[in-house]
């Protein structure tokens, strides 16, 4: 055998392996989302976490928010390093196929000299709010990879009827819901603002009822920043309740982050019961 057919027979193996390469065992595509073609999965993660996407920039750096659910981490290599594609081709192919389902881009980073960029996706689906982080990677050879954060938060269902709310209310003087934001975010979600429509109604059966709408949080960050969250929050609920038709006279608002917890922050459990706001009849 000539000595360039030597030298030529690993790269013909090489090829040979990565044209049959199979997924990791017991690791699948995610539901929402398929592989790029001629790509296989070598690592796969899936549990409830809390993960981190840029959800903006600020002077060039990227602006991340924990977004806490079910998640899903699954990282792909291209099988042909002639058929891969280019890290804008990659991200672009995912932003399409979220916006294609109602989806929108939040954040992007295109691809740079030493940088295959990433891209934050988001889209409400199945009753669940879904996220998805993309990022091509650009320093493994022959050929590269590419890592999908997907994480699902299951949308609350309302269970608390303005009935319900004002016999609380008059039973115990409060009543604790469990209104769902995003991380560090004090925008009312849909779930939210179905709830402020209950306690919108509950105020108008009530014409004398006045409350207190109080905002807490876990203990998960800096305490002075977690009041501040916990007051914008309930400022949030406030201001949806007067857009409803209350009088703003009738209300009243604030936060007291972490300083009231009533389960144990030791546990996502407690914790979860301790991010709340609370109707407090006056």
């Amino acid at each position: 055998m000539r000595m360039l057919d030597l030298l030529a027979l690993p790269c013909l193996l090489l090829t040979a392996l990565l044209a049959h390469a199979e997924d990791l065992a017991g690791a699948k595509d995610h539901p929402l989302l398929s592989r790029y073609p001629d790509s296989h999965i070598t690592e796969y993660q899936q549990y409830f976490n809390a993960v981190e996407f840029a959800t903006g920039s600020q002077d060039g750096v990227p602006q991340r928010h924990s977004i806490e659910g079910n998640a899903t981490q699954i990282l792909y290599f291209h099988d042909n390093p002639e058929k891969q594609p280019s890290p804008l081709q990659l991200i672009r192919n995912y932003q399409n196929a979220i916006k294609a389902i109602g989806g929108e881009v939040v954040y992007e980073r295109l691809p740079a000299e030493g940088d295959g960029g990433e891209t934050t996706l988001k889209v409400l689906t199945g009753g669940k709010q879904i996220w998805v982080r993309v990022e091509p990677g650009i320093f493994s050879a022959p050929t590269q990879s590419y890592r999908l954060n997907i994480v699902e938060v299951a949308a609350m269902q309302q269970l608390v009827t303005a009935n319900q709310l004002l016999d609380e209310l008059n039973r115990n003087g409060f009543v604790a819901l469990y209104i769902n934001f995003d991380s560090g975010e004090a925008e009312l979600k849909d779930d939210g603002k179905a709830t402020v429509a209950e306690i919108v109604g509950m105020l108008k059966s009530a014409p004398e009822l006045k409350l207190a709408i109080e905002g807490h949080t876990d203990n998960v960050g800096q305490a002075a920043e977690n009041k501040a969250l916990s007051e914008r929050r309930a400022q949030a609920v406030m201001d949806a309740v007067v857009a409803g038709g209350i009088e703003a006279q009738r209300l009243n608002a604030a936060g007291f982050g972490q300083e009231r917890p009533v389960a144990d922050n030791r546990s996502e459990d407690g914790r979860a019961k301790n991010r709340r706001v609370e109707l407090v009849k006056q």
